[in-house]
């Protein structure tokens, strides 16, 4: 998630919770329409560097929410102790913080983070040491997808391990346009964007441009797509969501091509899996971090939505 710099005050939440409830928190305050949404440790734990790929958690872990200034505070604070147990959301706390260069204090936390054997992704074009490695630049914009979200993290290493050379990928939700850029970065021949927030859409086509696939990338408002297929779809989309598209979201699936299906929790994965039955064969599951990843092939010859 990330945030627009603007001349006025903003609100950010605070709420501190053990580990395995985190990943809850930062959903429900994305949900709510937070501009940034960043995990802090809250109690001085020491933690050791992480290995490539992990994104560990604190025991006691604060997260904290940045809303734009003109954010109903009541209806903020209602919303979320109606969504959280009352112990849970007993601890809130909601402050009025003055303008400053939110992207740059961002920017001072973000380092490159590797997903997989070669792909990274970097703020500001800082160094990366590794020789190898296939890099993404991505600063914070005006669209969620910086890589630092589970989610998004487990679509960046799908990718890092896929066979892309010369294939037209399709990001269904395409945020920032993290996932579409790597795949071009990685071999893809094409990729298309597809999003409903024309913020996305813009943070996509500046994104593309900066990592010089501009010409290889198309950017579609949802409403405007018509409808194509290729040989692999991404979807990074919220669990519910996914369902209710899933007719559209399967059409886009060439016979013999690739889905992958993200932004699920693990007690959710067997309705989505159910729900985009039929010609799809779905392989076992990826979990991160209290989130998981379905990738499922479609069966070569069958058509189904046409």
């Amino acid at each position: 998630m990330s945030f627009l710099v603007m001349p006025m005050p903003w609100i950010q939440c605070h709420l501190t919770v053990d580990k395995s409830q985190a990943p809850l928190v930062e959903l429900l305050f994305e949900q709510l329409d937070a501009l940034s949404v960043t995990l802090g440790d809250a109690g001085d734990e020491p933690m050791l560097e992480p290995a490539p790929g992990e994104t560990p958690l604190w025991q006691a872990t604060r997260v904290s929410a940045l809303f734009a200034g003109d954010t109903d505070i009541d209806r903020l604070r209602s919303a979320i102790g109606q969504a959280l147990a009352q112990e849970v959301g007993a601890g809130l706390e909601i402050e009025v913080v003055e303008d400053r260069d939110w992207e740059r204090a961002w920017l001072d936390r973000f380092r490159p983070m590797r997903f997989g054997q070669r792909l990274w992704v970097r703020p500001g074009g800082q160094e990366i040491a590794d020789p190898h490695a296939i890099a993404v630049d991505l600063d914070p914009g005006l669209a969620f997808g910086t890589g630092t979200h589970p989610t998004t993290a487990l679509c960046l290493e799908w990718l890092d391990g896929a066979r892309l050379t010369g294939k037209k990928v399709i990001d269904f939700g395409c945020g920032s346009g993290i996932l579409a850029i790597a795949a071009l970065k990685l071999g893809a021949a094409k990729a298309i964007g597809v999003d409903h927030d024309p913020q996305a859409l813009l943070a996509t086509r500046e994104n593309a441009a900066r990592n010089g696939v501009v010409d290889r990338l198309e950017a579609w408002s949802d409403q405007a797509f018509p409808t194509r297929r290729a040989p692999l779809v991404l979807a990074n989309i919220l669990a519910n969501v996914l369902i209710e598209l899933e007719p559209r979201i399967v059409d886009l699936v060439a016979p013999g091509g690739e889905l992958v299906l993200s932004g699920i929790l693990p007690e959710q994965a067997d309705e989505v899996v159910a729900a985009f039955s039929g010609d799809l064969l779905f392989s076992s599951a990826r979990e991160r971090d209290g989130w998981v990843l379905l990738h499922a092939r479609r069966q070569p010859g069958h058509d189904i939505y046409s």
